[in-house]
């Protein structure tokens, strides 16, 4: 008998699949955060995440402080992706039993941690240590769990999308993978202003807390649905158009692409628009608007923010399928290529 191994989402989805609840979880498996109610004006988010070395990180194209700092980041985002504040993180550490592991490299770590936890008010309460099997090639495993607030009916799902919902996107979604490109192939001669761009956007992403506030303070009636670009536009749009029941269109001419990503897509003879559908660790947010509300919802998070915000397409019924609309007119299939934990290779 053949024993096929599942994706990562499949798994998830075995694995949760009948797991009691309590009438207190308002949302449970299947979005960036579980929302539970705890009573009052506010409901708890809460998250977490774990970056392994040499599959999600490599000391050779970040440094450990940089290392830490990405750790909660990506976290951060995941409360940003639901419209909340994040307040509490409890991090715990799985440390290589090597003799070679220093010190040193674990309190810039720590250092990363705390820089990015003052950047956004963020308290560290508390965590654990443990140790891997003593092995030569043995990872460094940094294990976050975060917990945030937002008000009561405010969490935006990624569940609420409907046809005739307008598809946005903020910043500028490709340029993590292209910075991880230049130091990955750091021999070619990218633009020096380009690279280091792009590279700072890889190693530490920016969450877009203050932008996910704003479009929260909406409500879900009219920002609809949204998560955070992890795992790569075209997959992070499938889970939107999964758990809602929709399809989507995706223009290609209004995907916005930045000087950056152009620079370095040109030297690299690559295609920028893999990137920005496929490259993934971007964290801008992915999000729909109901008709007749998009100038107001734009210009909200603009003139608050500076974050430049770009329609990118529709949101259909769900029997068209998620498409690429080229200039002209022509369609294809969109085809998801996202990020998988349990099948992609290292950073």
């Amino acid at each position: 008998m053949t024993n096929t191994r599942p994706d990562e989402f499949e798994l998830i989805a075995r694995l949760t699949q009948g797991l009691s609840s309590r009438p207190d979880v308002d949302q449970s498996v299947g979005d960036d955060c579980a929302v539970l109610d705890m009573g009052g004006n506010m409901q708890l988010l809460a998250t977490c995440d774990s970056q392994v070395e040499d599959v999600h990180f490599t000391f050779a194209t970040s440094s450990p402080r940089d290392i830490g700092r990405k750790a909660l980041a990506i976290n951060i985002s995941d409360i940003a992706a639901m419209g909340g504040e994040p307040r509490y993180a409890l991090i715990s550490l799985i440390l290589p039993s090597r003799k070679t592991f220093r010190l040193e490299v674990l309190d810039a770590i720590y250092s990363g941690l705390r820089q990015e936890a003052e950047q956004f008010n963020v308290a560290i309460v508390g965590g654990n240590v443990a140790g891997t099997a003593r092995h030569e090639h043995a990872s460094l495993i940094i294990d976050i769990s975060l917990l945030g607030a937002v008000e009561r009916g405010h969490a935006l799902l990624r569940s609420g999308a409907r046809a005739g919902d307008t598809l946005f996107v903020t910043g500028a979604p490709g340029e993590s993978a292209a910075g991880l490109f230049t130091l990955l192939h750091p021999e070619l001669p990218y633009p020096s202003q380009a690279r280091e761009t792009a590279r700072a956007i890889f190693r530490v992403p920016r969450p877009r807390v203050r932008e996910g506030r704003i479009l929260s303070s909406f409500g879900p009636s009219i920002v609809t649905a949204m998560l955070d670009i992890s795992d790569g536009l075209s997959g992070d749009l499938q889970h939107i158009c999964e758990r809602s029941g929709v399809g989507a269109r995706v223009v290609v001419a209004q995907l916005p692409q930045s000087s950056a990503l152009r620079s370095i897509a040109t030297v690299a003879s690559h295609d920028p628009l893999d990137w920005i559908l496929n490259g993934g660790e971007d964290y801008e947010l992915l999000f729909s608007v109901s008709p007749g509300h998009e100038e107001t919802v734009v210009k909200a998070v603009q003139s608050a923010t500076g974050t430049p915000v770009t329609a990118i397409g529709t949101i259909c019924p769900p029997e068209e399928g998620m498409k690429l609309v080229w200039p002209g007119g022509r369609e294809e299939t969109l085809v998801p290529k996202s990020w998988d934990h349990l099948r992609s290779s290292s950073t």
